[in-house]
C-alpha cells in the first residue's frame, strides 16, 4: 500500500449504521474542533520515492474516491467494481489523463515543486520529515440518546 483513502461516513454520508438491529457510527476525527469526513493516507517515506509523475497520480488516485457531494463517503461506480470501475487499469489511466490535464493547465507548479523530490532529498533540504499516525477510525455502537 502506497496510499488509502478512508471515509468517515457510511453510504451517502450517513453518520451511523444499523447493523443486526444496532446502531453503529465511525469514531469522530477532529482537528482544531473540525470534524473530518476523510483522513488520506500516504506511506513515507514509499510514496516520497515514486517518480514525481506517479506520486500525482497516486494523490489524484486517492482523491477521486471522495464523492463528488463531499459527504464522508466515497464515490461509487456503476455496477458490481463500485470502487475502481471494472479495472483498477483503467481507474489509474484515467487518473494519469487527468494529471496530464493538471500539469499542462496548472499555472504555479512551484506548489508541487516539492514533489519532485525523495524523501531523502527532503530530508536534506528542510532538515527533516515528519507526519503523524491516525489510526484508521474504528466503527463503534452508537451511544444511546440521552
Amino acid at each position: 500500500m502506497i496510499a488509502r483513502l478512508t471515509p468517515l461516513r457510511f453510504s451517502n454520508g450517513a453518520a451511523t449504521r444499523t447493523i443486526r438491529q444496532r446502531e453503529y457510527r465511525i469514531q469522530r476525527y477532529c482537528v482544531d474542533d473540525v470534524e473530518m469526513k476523510y483522513i488520506v493516507t500516504f506511506s513515507l517515506p514509499r510514496f516520497l520515492n515514486l517518480p514525481f509523475e506517479q506520486k500525482l497520480i497516486t494523490i489524484f488516485h486517492e482523491l477521486y474516491h471522495i464523492s463528488p457531494q463531499f459527504d464522508g463517503d466515497f464515490r461509487r461506480h456503476p455496477g458490481r467494481y463500485t470502487m475502481h470501475s471494472h479495472s483498477r487499469a483503467e481507474y489509474d489511466r484515467a487518473m494519469q489523463r487527468l494529471v496530464q490535464v493538471y500539469l499542462q493547465e496548472h499555472d504555479t507548479p512551484e506548489v508541487f515543486a516539492f514533489l519532485h523530490l525523495t524523501s531523502a532529498q527532503l530530508a536534506w533540504k528542510y532538515g527533516c520529515i515528519s507526519s503523524i499516525r491516525v489510526p484508521k477510525p474504528l466503527i463503534v455502537p452508537s451511544l444511546p440518546a440521552a
